[in-house]
């Protein structure tokens, strides 16, 4: 082989392996110089599957800053706290005395950080990022923690989110169940706000359940399942979980699936902490939440950072943890602490020199930083972004992505749809979803518990007019029962609810005012009938739309006229006097005229007779066709009396059939 040749080849081979090796080994070509850095210091529980996520993803931040920036000066201090806020305490206070750190990362909440500033004066000053999800700080504190930062979207985003799912739905109440932790029930206002974005979509919190946290419970699985069948007592269907650790949601399906709550006519509805980790938990806890409903921040899942980070999280994570290898998949809170942990080493790289904690925050809040979880900017120390929230429904052994959510636009299919126009109440592309217990109509949230009582609606017993309200028994079920319109009209409006509306209907004896004011005093929860709307009676209650415009107006009964009413024209005794007069005269022309009148030859001409002497004017009557003067005179004599009688009805039967007076 010629030296040309082999030169050659040996070139291409060191090119080879000096490109296959760039990204993996950049720090063997760092000069040995390399900058000096500082010490981050973590606190979190790596008991938890959050906790897990969030210490391989911290690990992985460091050894790749370290790698990419030659600085392997940076030091990660990681400590446990096994969820115990005393534990929390303990370890941060030795990271910051002990071990120098110059920031600080972990699940702290905003109550601990600001409980932890009294003991020690320098936590206070030292820039924190707290990795709790949803990003909770009181109004009182955010002065209080100048350096804390939150590296999660603000809580409200959520709240909206959740809002708009329990509007599309049109759910009117809803049970909340959170964990109290992460400054849930330290703060009451993050529960008011809730139930005030509720009431948005006209909706309000019937019921909260406070869990405590479950290492600080002896025997958790009893104290939820009393709690589960408490709730299961009460009228409401819709369970809203929220602000809990997996590890108690976890429990509380499988508890509440063996109590038979997630069947038919159930609602649940998880948040962002729950949802998120779906992907992170085995078949047996997707079997219990067959179902359920959630959202979970949205990212691009199909970008090249986000697999290259993935893959290489996978493969540590296996290591770590064997016994969980088939649940390997990275969160959106091992994405947020590698960025966390990203930003810090940044800024103190960036800073020249020694830098204070006051530079260090300074820097943190005025960069902008892009990492796999997204492009990250702080705005009165909380991530601030507009976040998007994919809907999912938990199906078979997985779930199924519904819809996507955003503050801008509302629900849609396209998570790059912002137009500004907010669809939330229209949108109509979710699809079948499957619901507790399978498919089929939209759970109407709410049924008659053991201890709710049919709703008691007065109506009026002795009602003007009938045809607005009448009350009537029913033997066979053996209760009372009412007809009419204002009834009608009742009934079509409880139908149109979207959920059932027991009751009862209550006779009352008294006036409409005495009725009106039963309302008032409670005693009746309603009343139904053909009330008017007076100044009197609308002090006491509240009156729905009218019937017809608000005016002066009189109420006249109509009746149909009848061809039966004109026999109300005389009196029976009267009719059967006529009845029997017309027979006597028929009878009567019969004998005198059936011998020289043709017309009377049969018996039947006489009962014809009888009948059209009443309705056609007869030639007998004015002149009669007799065969002598004698018997012309007595007819005459005869009949006179008795065309004035038929005269007589003749004008009375004009009233019903017009057409008699004309003939």
């Amino acid at each position: 082989m010629s030296p040309v040749i082999l030169s050659f080849c040996m070139l291409s081979l060191l090119v080879a392996v000096s490109t296959t090796g760039a990204d993996e080994a950049a720090g063997d070509h760092c000069p040995s110089a390399s900058h000096k850095m500082g010490k981050i210091g973590g606190v979190i529980d790596t008991g938890s599957r959050v906790g897990k996520e969030m210490k391989v993803a911290m690990e992985m931040a460091a050894e790749d800053f370290a790698r990419s920036s030659c600085s392997k000066q940076l030091v990660l201090q990681l400590e446990d706290s096994s969820g115990d806020l005393a534990g929390d305490a303990s370890f941060t206070v030795e990271l910051v005395d002990s071990k120098q750190v110059q920031a600080l990362i972990g699940t702290m909440s905003a109550q601990d950080t600001g409980y932890l500033s009294k003991i020690d004066k320098n936590i206070k000053y030292l820039p924190t990022i707290s990795l709790t999800s949803p990003a909770i700080t009181p109004p009182s504190m955010a002065h209080q923690l100048p350096h804390f930062f939150q590296f999660s979207d603000h809580i409200t985003f959520h709240i909206q989110c959740l809002a708009a799912i329990v509007g599309h739905f049109k759910w009117r109440k809803v049970t909340v169940i959170h964990e109290s932790k992460n400054g849930f029930s330290a703060y009451s206002g993050v529960l008011t706000l809730v139930s005030d974005t509720l009431k948005n979509v006209s909706t309000e919190i019937e019921h909260h359940s406070t869990f405590p946290p479950m290492p600080s419970l002896s025997n958790p699985g009893a104290f939820i399942e009393q709690e589960l069948i408490d709730m299961r007592s009460r009228s409401n269907r819709v369970f809203v979980v929220m602000m809990s650790s997996l590890e108690m949601a976890v429990l509380l399906f499988a508890k509440a699936k063996r109590l038979g709550m997630i069947e038919k006519g159930y609602v649940w509805i998880v948040t962002d902490e729950i949802a998120s980790l779906l992907n992170s938990v085995d078949s047996s806890v997707v079997h219990n939440m067959q179902g359920v409903i959630g959202f979970r921040t949205e990212f691009a899942r199909t970008s090249k950072p986000f697999k290259r980070f993935r893959s290489r999280f996978r493969s540590k994570y296996r290591s770590e943890y064997p016994e969980e290898e088939e649940y390997c998949n990275p969160s959106i809170f091992a994405l947020r602490a590698y960025d966390a942990t990203w930003a810090v080493a940044q800024t103190m790289k960036s800073s020249t020199g020694k830098s204070s904690s006051k530079d260090l925050s300074k820097g943190i809040s005025s960069r902008i930083f892009r990492g796999v979880s997204g492009v990250m900017r702080f705005k009165n120390n909380v991530l601030w972004q507009l976040p998007s929230f994919q809907i999912i429904n938990v199906v078979g052994n997985s779930y199924r992505e519904m819809a996507v959510w955003s503050p801008e636009s509302g629900f849609s299919k396209n998570p790059e749809r912002h137009n500004g126009e907010n669809s939330s109440s229209s949108f109509e592309g979710w699809g079948p979803v499957y619901w507790p217990g399978g498919k089929g109509s939209v759970p109407c949230g709410w049924v008659i518990s053991e201890k709710d009582k049919p709703l008691k609606i007065g109506i009026p017993s002795m009602s003007a007019f009938r045809e607005f309200v009448q009350v009537c028994f029913d033997q066979v079920n053996n209760k009372t029962c009412a007809t009419g319109f204002s009834i009608k009209v009742f009934e079509a409006t409880l139908k149109r609810l979207p959920y059932d509306f027991p009751y009862e209907f209550v006779p009352f004896n008294g006036s409409y005012d005495e009725l009106v004011k039963q309302v008032y005093r409670k005693e009746l929860d309603a009343a139904v009938g053909d009330f008017s709307i007076e100044p009197g009676r609308f002090r006491y209650a509240e009156f729905s739309q009218p019937y017809i415009d608000s005016r002066l107006v009189m109420i006249v009964t109509t009746k149909p006229i009848k061809k039966i009413r004109m026999l109300k024209t005389f009196t029976k005794k009267l009719w059967f006097l006529i009845v029997a007069m017309h027979m006597f005269i028929g009878c009567l022309v019969w004998i005198l005229e059936r011998g020289s009148n043709t017309e009377f030859e049969g018996f039947g001409g006489m009962l014809w007779f009888s009948v059209t002497v009443i309705f056609y004017a007869h030639e007998s009557l004015s002149s009669p066709k007799c065969s002598s003067d004698a018997s012309r005179d007595n007819s005459r004599l005869d009949l006179e009396p008795f065309a004035g009688t038929v005269h007589t009805i003749r004008q009375r039967l004009s009233l019903w059939f017009p057409s008699c007076s004309s003939a």
